[in-house]
């Protein structure tokens, strides 16, 4: 009895997951979550072209046209984040912060002159193209430069708690809990398992087909027409207007147009979707069981490194010494930032949003207890199938988006959580713990609902100058909730009581320690070594 006292050990992998990072499930158990991922990520996937697509003055052709591209681009970038960039088990995807700089450029006036509707969705897409491709440079350059790592450095578990729980519960507005497996718990244990690893396919399973006879009964009938396009599952058009087979490729709408303007306002949403990647990649360690993520693979991370041939090889020379710290072998280099990478081919394939890492996907790893690297890189060959085989990926796409709404409201809660999980490494008994996790969070939910709300009220964000895309700039930054928190968290942590002797062990610092450079702690390179030897040419140190 006296151990009930006790209080609960730090732990700095999560237990409880069937399979971690490394480890693998059989084949049909692995093909089967993998096809659950990619299901988890179709509801992004359809919701942001749905929005983007009409006002660009395209129709249902060319929606799932752009579906396909997203889903073509999410495969490849995914591919690349587990093998190349932080290898951890992560879907890839389509990025809600980059639809207002997406609609900023649909909506310009030098579209206007396009009567056909068809000419001005190939016109404003080329402007897409342009701006995510010059907004890509930044976040490459950011990781090329090493300066995403010394931005990583600065996160310790106090402030690492807002970034993470904020990256989930700030999607809130884009979102039912299973019971299913607490019915079945007293079955056995087998079956309450089976019920939470396939939570998702049993769910739609069960809600699809019952739209569909709702549809087929005539009971939306007099619905508005938002609910018909939400609830009715031959709405959305997509399967009419997806071509049977078609490879997306580069350029596909033609040559991308550029604006000075346009590229800085998809640069803040590129720094905003980095920032929320890298609190989703935290997330996405944990539920794997995996330990935290050194900063140099988190700038890897939304990265890639590549070395295969002799010009690579001259160049890594060329870094070696112009930034290695010191002559010994292995060098240090710079990190290439995936992030930039992953933006750069949505900018050439026509994609109309930039990347990220999805939250949904991350509680989904939750959900189902399996962390591992392996379902995320079958889902990935999912995207890619689907994507070319158009009219199947279309029947799947065509999923109400309610149901999708629904599991956000419980993967959006997993990801939240994963950020409160880091408290426990972190002094709750301490006045400053509590003042700059409290009010970090508060703001990072006040800020945003004070942009949102000003806009509403007055039609233009509470930074009105005549630049409308400096305007737009702030709104992007400042209506990010896990943005504003996590600026709040470390500015709070690097400057409240910094000198007192238990700071840095009140905000869990002594934790994070040995995760800080890649080859202290032997568990770094199990999870996050490079394959294929790239680790021997381009160490995470």
């Amino acid at each position: 009895m006296a151990n009930i006292f006790v209080p609960h050990p730090v732990k700095e992998q999560l237990p409880g997951v069937d399979f971690c990072l490394t480890s693998n499930p059989s084949w049909p158990v692995a093909i089967i979550m993998g096809f659950q991922h990619y299901v988890v990520m179709l509801g992004t996937t359809v919701i942001i072209p749905s929005i983007i697509v009409p006002l660009m003055g395209g129709g249902n052709q060319e929606k799932a046209e752009v579906i396909q591209t997203l889903l073509f681009v999410s495969g490849l970038n995914t591919l690349l984040q587990t093998l190349f960039g932080t290898r951890l088990p992560v879907v890839i995807g389509p990025s809600y912060t980059f639809v207002v700089p997406a609609v900023f450029i649909v909506l310009a006036n030098r579209y206007n002159v396009y009567i056909d509707p068809h000419d001005r969705f190939i016109r404003s897409m080329r402007g897409i193209q342009g701006a995510l491709m010059i907004a890509s440079i930044f976040p490459i350059l950011a990781g090329f430069l090493g300066i995403w790592r010394l931005f990583v450095r600065l996160l310790s578990p106090l402030s690492a708690v807002p970034l993470i729980t904020l990256v989930g519960l700030g999607l809130y507005a884009h979102g039912f809990p299973q019971y299913l497996p607490h019915y079945f718990k007293s079955k056995g244990g087998i079956f309450e398992r089976f019920y939470e690893r396939y939570a998702v396919l049993l769910s739609i399973a069960i809600v699809w087909p019952y739209a569909a006879l709702l549809t087929a009964a005539g009971a939306y009938k007099n619905s508005p027409p938002n609910t018909q396009f939400s609830c009715r599952v031959d709405r959305s058009g997509l399967i009419s207007g997806a071509p049977w087979i078609r490879f997306p490729y580069p350029w596909q709408w033609g040559t991308p147009t550029a604006n000075a303007g346009e590229a800085f306002v998809m640069v803040a949403a590129a720094i905003v979707a980095l920032i929320e990647s890298t609190g989703a990649f935290k997330a996405a360690s944990r539920y794997a069981s995996a330990t935290p993520p050194p900063p140099s693979v988190l700038s890897r991370g939304a990265g890639w490194l590549v070395a295969f041939d002799t010009t690579v090889d001259y160049y890594v020379s060329f870094l070696d010494l112009k930034y290695s710290r010191s002559l010994t072998y292995p060098p240090t280099y710079p990190s290439l930032d995936f992030q930039g990478i992953g933006i750069m081919l949505d900018g050439l394939f026509g994609a109309v949003s930039g990347s990220t890492a999805l939250v949904e996907n991350v509680g989904l790893l939750a959900l189902t207890r399996v962390g591992s690297r392996r379902v995320v890189q079958i889902s990935a060959g999912f995207m890619l199938f689907f994507s070319v085989l158009g009219k199947f990926g279309a029947v799947l796409a065509s999923i109400p988006l309610p149901i999708f709404g629904a599991l956000y409201c419980l993967l959006f809660a997993y990801t939240a959580s994963a950020g409160l999980g880091l408290l426990q490494f972190c002094n709750l008994n301490s006045f400053r713990t509590k003042f700059i996790i409290g009010f970090s969070i508060f703001l990072g939910f006040s800020v945003p609902q004070y942009f949102n709300g000003y806009v509403i009220t007055s039609g233009h964000g509470p930074v009105h100058t005549h630049s409308a895309w400096l305007n737009l700039i702030m709104e992007i930054i400042f209506t990010s909730p896990a943005t504003v928190a996590v600026i709040v968290a470390i500015f709070l942590d690097h400057t409240v009581a910094r000198s007192h002797a238990s700071t840095r062990i009140d905000s869990g610092r002594h934790w994070w320690e040995k995760f800080r450079y890649f080859n202290k702690d032997p568990r770094s390179e199990e999870f996050y070594t490079l394959p294929l030897g790239l680790t021997r040419h381009f160490p995470s140190v």
